[in-house]
């Protein structure tokens, strides 16, 4: 089917969503917005207001106000989101580099034997290694100038240029169980198939973020266990769908609980969706009385 749709002016566009039964305060104000927020990412939060999805007929008092407010109440929830996982991205990089340097020396991500799954070993050197060529760092520089391109670095210095997803994989992939699990239940998680599952679920919502992308009523693509028992106050309603956002703020707030007691990411989230009444966080996974839970206080 060949694309026929032609690109439109910012007054034409408001005049397309005026048609479709959208209001305005300000068709000025709404016109400076659309000039830095590009039409098709704005229409995304218009969806719930429809009434047809076929035609894109809102609903009666739609407005364009209500449509920018969860624009920006997805900004924001973006911007302490990625804050929060930044801290967890460091924390198990220096773990994972601490502990298995110390049981199997400075390049055990370099040793097939360290690893279960050959492929997969493979493909976490291939990107490690693209990673090192493309580096920019001064650290790598120096490390080349010193020591020739012969070998890679150690650990403590190639895997600071490692993705959040390719330390996730290192560790699901790496044979050694015992320090697997001594990681795990560092952050207060029983089982290092647990913490293996949480950041794999963490990883797509960590780009998510990074690249922007909307979070409120997202279906994420990998899934977290969610175990019935935790050593730290966690959640008792587990009926909660775990492709949604709620299901991964949950791995994220628990961890981040357990690396520093006095942070307020439970505090800065619950505030935030104060701010915004209009925002239905069952949309993304929220459930009824979710504040109550031990975990979110």
């Amino acid at each position: 089917m060949a694309y026929t749709k032609l690109p439109i002016s910012i007054t034409d566009q408001i005049a397309l969503l005026k048609s479709r039964g959208l209001t305005f305060a300000d068709e000025a104000y709404a016109a400076k917005v659309l000039e830095h927020i590009s039409y098709y990412r704005f229409a995304a939060y218009l969806r719930p207001m429809e009434s047809d999805k076929t035609t894109h007929q809102l609903h009666v008092g739609a407005t364009f106000e209500n449509a920018l407010a969860l624009y920006e109440f997805d900004a924001k929830l973006r911007a302490l989101i990625f804050d929060a996982i930044q801290k967890i991205e460091i924390t198990i990089r220096s773990k994972m580099i601490h502990e298995f340097s110390l049981a199997h020396g400075a390049f055990w991500f370099f040793h097939e034997s360290c690893f279960t799954d050959k492929h997969r070993f493979v493909e976490s050197m291939n990107v490690l290694e693209k990673e090192l060529s493309r580096s920019k760092d001064e650290f790598i520089k120096e490390h080349i100038a010193k020591y020739g391109k012969a070998e890679y670095p150690p650990a403590w210095k190639t895997l600071e240029l490692a993705t959040f997803g390719t330390t996730s994989k290192l560790f699901a992939n790496f044979s050694d169980t015992r320090l697997k699990k001594k990681i795990a239940r560092s952050y207060g998680i029983p089982q290092h198939e647990i913490l293996e599952s949480w950041t794999a679920a963490i990883g797509p919502l960590r780009n998510c973020c990074a690249h922007h992308g909307r979070l409120w009523n997202r279906k994420f693509p990998i899934t977290p266990l969610l175990p019935s028992r935790m050593r730290r106050p966690w959640i008792a309603d587990l009926n909660v769908a775990n492709n949604k956002l709620y299901a991964v703020l949950c791995c994220v707030a628990y961890m981040l609980n357990a690396i520093d007691d006095n942070n307020t990411f439970a505090s800065d989230l619950t505030n935030l969706i104060s701010g915004y009444p209009i925002v239905s966080v069952s949309a993304m996974g929220f459930p009824t009385g979710w504040k109550s839970e031990p975990l979110w206080q």
